[in-house]
C-alpha cells in the first residue's frame, strides 16, 4: 500500500514535482451526543425472538446472536445470525444520526425477503427509546407493503428490547415482533 505524505512532507513532495500546493483540508466533523447514543449498541448480543402473525395467536419463537460494531463514531452496523421458522436467517442493520435533519437514519436487509427497509426516527427525551418509522413487506401478505413503527429501548446497560409494530388495515398498530437482546460478556 502506498503511504500518503502528510504535512510539510506533502508540500515539499508536490513542490519537487512542480505541482501547486494542495489547499488546506477543512476540519472533519466530530460525532456528537446523538451519535454517542449509538455506541450503547456496540458489542455481542444474544437474541430471543417472538414473532406474531395474528393478534391473539401464540408467537413463533426463535433466536440468534448479533454483533454490533461502530463505524467512525457516526454509524453502527449490526450483523444478525440465527434461525427463523426453522430456517437459517441473517440480516444487516445500519444506524446513524443525520446532523442536518436531526433524525436517526438506517437500513435493514435480511435473508428472508428482498425488501430494503429504510429507517428514519427520533430518540425520546430521556434517551432510552429510539423510535424508527419504515415501510416493509407485510408478513401475512407477501408482496404488499405496510407501515411499521419499530423501537429500540434500553432496559439496562446489558439489556435492550426491539419491538416492531405494523399498521393494520383497521388503522390500528399491531405488535408483530419482540426481540429481547442480552449482552454477551
Amino acid at each position: 500500500m502506498r503511504k500518503i505524505a502528510s504535512g510539510g512532507a506533502a508540500v515539499a513532495s508536490r513542490a519537487k514535482q512542480g505541482l501547486p500546493a494542495m489547499p488546506a483540508l477543512p476540519d472533519m466533523p466530530e460525532p456528537d451526543k446523538a451519535h454517542e447514543w449509538l455506541s450503547r449498541l456496540v458489542g455481542r448480543w444474544n437474541a430471543e425472538v417472538e414473532a406474531y402473525f395474528e393478534p391473539g395467536k401464540p408467537p413463533v419463537r426463535s433466536g440468534g446472536t448479533e454483533r454490533v460494531r461502530a463505524i467512525g463514531g457516526f454509524w453502527i452496523v449490526a450483523d444478525y445470525k440465527g434461525t427463523f421458522m426453522d430456517r437459517p436467517f441473517t440480516g444487516l442493520l445500519t444506524l446513524g444520526y443525520d446532523s442536518g435533519t436531526k433524525k436517526y437514519i438506517g437500513s435493514w436487509v435480511g435473508s428472508l425477503d428482498s425488501h430494503l427497509w429504510q429507517y428514519e426516527g427520533t430518540l425520546n427525551a430521556s434517551g432510552t427509546i429510539l423510535t424508527l418509522e419504515t415501510e416493509g413487506e407485510c408478513p401475512t401478505r407477501p408482496g404488499r407493503l405496510s407501515k411499521f413503527r419499530e423501537t429500540i429501548e434500553f432496559k439496562g446497560k446489558d439489556h435492550r428490547r426491539f419491538i416492531s409494530s405494523m399498521l393494520g388495515d383497521d388503522g390500528k398498530w399491531f405488535t408483530s415482533m419482540i426481540i429481547d437482546y442480552k449482552r454477551l460478556l
